[in-house]
């Protein structure tokens, strides 16, 4: 996808956990072209609750990585040197859970000494951010979420899952891939699905899939609604208390009516299926123009008023870039931390969908934690 606004490229690792320390409303231009948009990509998932478990199927997430573009690497200016002993990252209370499995704690750990270590610690890796399912893996798919949505229900917190293997994921970009047809899909949300337990769970489900919809013909993207909208019955006939979101790309792609129209085909007005709308995965926009695009998109949608949006602010504090750069663009900084209570109307919650430092593609390989990218959000 060309110049999209949003990348999300299958590589890293199980999920981060992220924080936000600006706020986002005031800041640069809001500009992205009406492209098709990425968004944040990630990998094999995490597969047990702890590095040492051995109740899943591996005991570590798989890192397996994308090819990726040639990258540049810019040389980060070094923070004040650490003085205090290196500490495991706390994590902050805003009812999210933080998944302990992570490429930027990985970095943390490994990097006591490092310069930057303190600024990505305290401002990125102790915060929650969304664990990824991005490969069609049907025999551990069950036993991969069941370690998240299990580890988040004995803290009492809200795991945010990301189920991303739609057939003709990206369509044919940086991160193609997915299930081999929608029947194999369905068949894996099945076992995502029973992997849910009982507790509260939010599901971001299928990044880019109804607002990147344009590559398919009208047949294949008919399919497509349905098979989402099926998933969005599945998952919450499984989990009643699960949240699903779908689908609303960001404010600087579709108008707000055209994506309702597409949104309700997949499913999203229907309380069967859904629990309202998503945007901004992987992107810079502010959160305040994300705010009027989400309830623009929810009031053209219709369906029952407790429908809501939530918005990933994991790098939009200084909103996007006015050329419309979408992979790893200079100057970008985090946004408002992850939190289930935002304090405004049909807004359900900020999220870290996309772990700040994991790379689109520019700055190291798609989907790898870099610090200097990292670090030059955080500081």
């Amino acid at each position: 996808m060309a110049a999209a606004a949003s990348v999300v490229v299958a590589v890293g690792t199980a999920t981060g956990l992220l924080t936000a320390l600006g706020d986002d409303d005031g800041g640069g231009a809001d500009r992205a072209g009406p492209q098709a948009s990425r968004s944040v990509r990630l990998d094999a998932l995490p597969v047990s609750p702890s590095p040492s478990s051995t109740s899943s199927p591996s005991a570590e997430p798989s890192r397996s990585a994308s090819p990726s573009p040639t990258a540049r690497r810019a040389t980060p200016t070094p923070a004040p040197k650490r003085t205090s002993a290196q500490q495991e990252p706390r994590p902050t209370t805003t009812g999210l859970y933080r998944h302990p499995d992570s490429q930027v704690l990985d970095w943390v750990r490994a990097h006591p000494g490092d310069p930057r270590q303190d600024v990505i610690a305290s401002r990125i890796a102790g915060h929650p951010a969304a664990v990824w399912f991005t490969d069609h893996t049907p025999a551990t798919i069950t036993a991969r979420v069941r370690a998240v949505t299990s580890a988040g229900a004995a803290q009492g917190r809200v795991p945010v899952l990301v189920p991303y293997a739609i057939p003709d994921r990206d369509c044919g970009g940086h991160s193609e891939g997915g299930a081999p047809g929608l029947g194999a899909y369905d068949a894996w949300i099945d076992r995502f699905a029973a992997g849910l337990g009982s507790g509260e769970v939010i599901v971001v489900l299928e990044p880019d899939s109804v607002a990147q919809s344009e590559c398919l013909s009208d047949g294949e993207r008919a399919d497509r609604f349905a098979s989402l909208a099926r998933a969005g019955r599945v998952i919450k006939d499984a989990d009643p208390a699960a949240r699903v979101y779908y689908d609303a790309g960001h404010s600087g792609w579709h108008a707000p009516a055209r994506q309702a129209a597409w949104l309700k085909q997949a499913g999203a007005a229907s309380a069967d299926s859904s629990d309202g709308v998503f945007s901004n995965v992987s992107n810079f926009h502010t959160t305040a123009d994300e705010v009027a695009y989400d309830r623009a998109v929810l009031d053209s949608l219709g369906g029952p008023p407790s429908l809501g949006a939530v918005i990933d602010t994991s790098r939009n504090g200084n909103g996007a870039p006015s050329d419309g750069q979408w992979c790893d663009p200079a100057g970008r900084k985090l946004g408002r931390a992850p939190t289930l209570t935002t304090g405004m109307g049909r807004i359900d919650a900020y999220l870290w969908v996309k772990l700040p430092g994991e790379s689109d593609g520019c700055r190291g390989e798609p989907g790898a934690f870099t610090p200097s990218y990292a670090y030059d959000l955080a500081r």
